[in-house]
């Protein structure tokens, strides 16, 4: 009788013993959807500096820890996550304020403040691609075949750049895309929107480095107030100036000069009422004509 039954219970234990077995496997195991999207996340292509690689690395760490997209997150007074805001416009973004994380740009920070060991990317998209730190730029109509992992991708347009992220190569980014997703690794979208791409000098600058002042100032395609805007500083920014010259008399702010910049981080010229300094620049050479880049 004791047999019986303990036969009687193990096949009755057998089916269950058999269901419960791949529950468990997979429960203990992680989605495979989420091992390729972390394997994913590094340098696909060779090229990239270390300070590059670096960036890469703390972007990719945060994909892995599952760290969420949130609108504002990153720009505390020190990089890291923080917790987000309600965006007006968006009904995602509900549970920002209780999301530890980053914006697109917040993530771009916390990677190079990572890679550099200091805090070199601190603002909004337009304010990182247009850094002064840039080692080379890349128009939209070259595509990707000439950039390296690291680089940051910016989407927009010249007044308003919206959204950016960090090349891994093979075609592929790391971003912080949007209200209620993680960060992610993503196919680089080449559309309309795409306006180009930055390579971030983490060392010395070189170059003549200046601080604008004012809100609001818009650069301008010409040395002239009736050209066309290019960008407007929102408030005072490092820029590197290439060069000066006497063009078009400006009166603003209670100044007048006729003094211009030529900025070759925006292809752009600003009054020289906005930079901090004399009227004209000491240290800085007279633009030829014509001027290069210009």
């Amino acid at each position: 009788m004791v047999r019986r039954t303990g036969l009687i219970r193990t096949l009755v234990l057998l089916p269950a013993l058999f269901l419960w077995t791949p529950a468990a496997v997979a429960a203990a195991s992680p989605p495979a959807s989420a091992e390729r999207e972390t394997a994913a996340c590094g340098p696909l292509a060779p090229g990239a500096s270390a300070a590059a690689e670096r960036a890469i690395a703390a972007a990719c760490a945060e994909v892995a820890a599952g760290t969420w997209y949130t609108w504002g997150g990153g720009h505390g007074a020190q990089p890291g996550a923080t917790y987000g805001q309600i965006d007006p416009t968006d009904p995602d973004s509900a549970h920002d304020p209780e999301r530890l994380g980053f914006d697109c740009s917040g993530l771009v920070r916390h990677a190079y403040a990572r890679a550099a060991g200091s805090d070199i990317l601190n603002g909004v998209a337009s304010s990182q691609y247009y850094t002064h730190r840039a080692a080379d730029r890349f128009t939209a109509a070259q595509g990707l075949a000439p950039l390296l992992p690291g680089d940051l991708l910016a989407w927009g347009t010249s007044k308003d750049l919206h959204h950016i992220a960090i090349y891994l190569g093979a075609g592929k980014m790391v971003e912080a895309k949007e209200s209620g997703t993680k960060l992610m690794v993503s196919d680089v979208r080449l559309n309309s929107d795409y306006f180009g791409a930055v390579r971030v000098e983490t060392g010395t600058v070189t170059g003549h480095v200046h601080q604008t002042w004012g809100t609001g100032v818009w650069t301008k395609a010409e040395p002239a107030i009736a050209a066309a805007r290019v960008y407007a500083f929102p408030h005072s920014t490092t820029i590197r100036v290439q060069c000066q010259k006497h063009a078009e008399r400006v009166t603003a702010e209670g100044y007048t000069n006729d003094a211009w910049s030529y900025l070759p981080d925006y292809k752009a010229w600003v009054t020289n009422i906005y930079i901090k300094g004399p009227a004209w620049l000491d240290g800085v050479p007279a633009c030829p004509t014509p001027t290069p880049g210009a």
